[in-house]
């Protein structure tokens, strides 16, 4: 298995719900990821990465596929991928690469579904278990014994060791972890039993946010279940008092299924660097989201605050990307990845993908810009389990507006339920916690009226449809 050095071994580990902030490379004060923190020492810390849509099955879509949820189709949790339409993986595979996807798929089961254009692929069912995983192959379903992010680990180096000939490959390696509910395994159970620090934005009151925020049912204090938690609060705490309880036993679960993930990445480099392939092997680490670790008293994800929209992105390949402490500070989205992929790999494109390739930022030219702006649609309305609203938005480097349009549209995950309308803007630079609502503030009309023309258009060019009830903007209706 030897590579030529225009044509690197892809390895793309993509984890769900795992958060930047916690992370260590990007300055985590809750863990330590030590092994994650290799890739970024090795390349390149992206601190500007944010998805389209804040939900497993879309991000996983609009990764694939290089399109926003309104082009490839996956919009919600029930909207299963055409897995026939192209990829990064149908190009790779159409240009020589072979290629592997293990652990998480989620983006549907059965025929037109199931993973295509891989030579191999051995997937979770659904969101699958931590313990003794389903695992879906061409030849069925077979319960593996072991911890979920071990085995798909063991799956992946397995088709590895078996691969014969000089011909590269990429392996996509998608674990379940961090995913609700956050069943760590023995290893590491009880190593984050310690206090861990409650974020600044804990007790937000969402004074000056829309009913949105008031709404959606992912509190803390509040909407983790008992499956959550493993065990009931002690009786005698007061509301918030259980409410901080509650956070310890989330993050103490949710951290030590990070540290297993943590040393499986590690185990991946190690093979690598075993048989002397890291250097010339393009290795991302992200997650298909960001989470809310607490902040804004919230867990989950779905709200185009930074917090959700946020991902991590680490990336290495010694022999191309050259090292540097400073991180790549560039708007880079979900979209984009593809189309990096395929650059390093000297593969062309398709052109339906709506992302840009950032392999130049990553190689030779760290300053070029990239966008100045990017575009987020969350549809799956008022969900029976979360109650998040729907809403999309735009978010330039200083700041963010969003139309909480709160309508379904008759979409699978939504409610038959539609509430009128609200905006919200946040100044990003002076208000990084986005705490506090300016769209009505007169200060900021000037910005306002700006970013509405400005989400307007950038929507027209990536053809999605507003919501009926997103007014043209002024300066458009004026002529101005």
């Amino acid at each position: 298995m030897s590579e030529t050095v225009n044509r690197p071994n892809i390895v793309f580990i993509l984890t769900d719900d795992h958060a930047a902030h916690a992370i260590s490379a990007y300055g985590s004060v809750v863990n330590r990821t030590p092994r994650i923190d290799e890739i970024a020492n090795a390349g390149v810390r992206l601190d500007n990465c944010f998805c389209t849509n804040s939900l497993c099955t879309p991000s996983r879509a609009s990764i694939l596929t290089g399109t926003y949820s309104h082009i490839n189709g996956v919009t919600t949790l029930e909207t299963p991928i055409d897995a026939s339409q192209p990829t990064f993986i149908s190009q790779l595979r159409g240009a020589g690469y072979r290629t592997a996807v293990v652990g998480k798929w989620h983006m549907g089961e059965g025929e037109g579904h199931d993973p295509e254009n891989f030579d191999y692929w051995a997937v979770l069912r659904d969101q699958g278990e931590y313990v003794d995983p389903q695992i879906l192959t061409t030849n069925g379903v077979e319960i593996v014994d072991g911890y979920a992010t071990d085995v798909i680990t063991d799956l992946a180096l397995d088709w590895l060791e078996s691969l014969e000939g000089d011909e590269p490959w990429c392996v996509l390696i998608h674990h379940k972890a961090p995913h609700r509910p956050w069943q760590p395994d023995e290893k590491h159970a009880g190593m984050y039993a310690n206090p861990i620090p409650v974020p600044d934005t804990f007790n937000d009151d969402y004074a000056s946010r829309t009913s949105a925020a008031h709404r959606a049912a992912m509190r803390i204090a509040d909407h983790l279940t008992l499956e959550d938690l493993k065990e009931a609060p002690p009786a005698d705490l007061t509301y918030e008092e259980a409410a901080l309880w509650k956070y310890q036993r989330y993050m103490e679960d949710y951290l030590a299924c990070v540290a297993s993930v943590d040393d499986n990445v590690g185990r991946v480099t190690d093979w690598l660097r075993a048989r002397n392939a890291f250097d010339d092997t393009l290795v991302m680490y992200s997650s298909d989201q960001g989470f809310f670790l607490g902040d804004h008293g919230w867990f989950d994800k779905r709200f185009m605050y930074d917090e959700s929209l946020r991902m991590p992105m680490l990336i290495s390949c010694p022999s191309h990307i050259p090292h540097r402490d400073e991180p790549l500070e560039q708007i880079v989205t979900n979209v984009d990845f593809a189309q990096t992929i395929l650059e390093a790999a000297g593969v062309d494109a398709v052109e339906r993908m709506q992302g840009m390739s950032i392999w130049p930022q990553l190689t030779v030219d760290p300053e070029r810009p990239t966008r100045d702006a990017m575009y987020y649609r969350y549809f799956e309305n008022d969900d029976v389990n979360h109650h998040a609203f729907a809403h999309y938005g735009i978010r330039t480097e200083r700041y963010k507006l969003i139309y909480f349009y709160n309508d379904g549209l008759g979409l699978p995950g939504s409610s038959g339920r539609s509430y009128p309308p609200e905006w919200e803007l946040y100044d990003v630079q002076d208000d990084p916690e986005e705490l506090r609502n300016v769209y009505g503030d007169a200060s900021y009309a000037d910005v306002r009226e700006e970013l509405t023309v400005r989400l307007w258009m950038l929507q027209a060019e990536l053809r999605d449809e507003p919501h009926p009830s997103q007014p043209i903007p002024a300066l458009l209706r004026n002529g101005a």
